[in-house]
């Protein structure tokens, strides 16, 4: 098992920034991907971004990509989504994942969640 604790999130006018922070806990960390996904109300969760285990690789969605940066910090098995340049369409519950699969796209993949953290992004 994994337990993953996302913090960070909150209430930020458009083009702002935030920080989320995902601290894991129980199995080794650097067994997993970790992955940001987002949910807006009515909506299907979403991909935003992931990252390998060793932080080499890292992809985005079309929609965060040159304003968001996911990083990790193995020694602290926690991983990191700065978030800037927000845009109100960017106001969600954020999640982060962890996947034993290089399939970093598909919330199929992963196979522990966190309880998310509500972004919201005022115009």
């Amino acid at each position: 098992q994994v337990q993953l604790v996302e913090s960070g999130g909150g209430l930020v006018q458009a083009g702002g920034s935030l920080r989320l922070s995902c601290a894991a806990s129980g199995r080794t960390f650097t067994s997993y991907t970790m992955g940001w996904f987002h949910q807006a109300p009515g909506k299907e969760r979403q991909f935003v971004a992931a990252i390998s285990i060793s932080g080499g690789t890292t992809v985005y969605a079309d929609s965060v990509r040159g304003r968001f940066t996911i990083s990790r910090d193995n020694s602290k098995n926690t991983v990191y989504l700065q978030m800037n340049s927000l845009k109100p369409e960017d106001t969600a519950i954020y999640y982060c994942a962890a996947s034993g699969s290089v399939n970093y796209y598909s919330p199929r993949s992963y196979n522990y969640w966190g309880q998310g953290t509500q972004v919201t992004v005022s115009s």
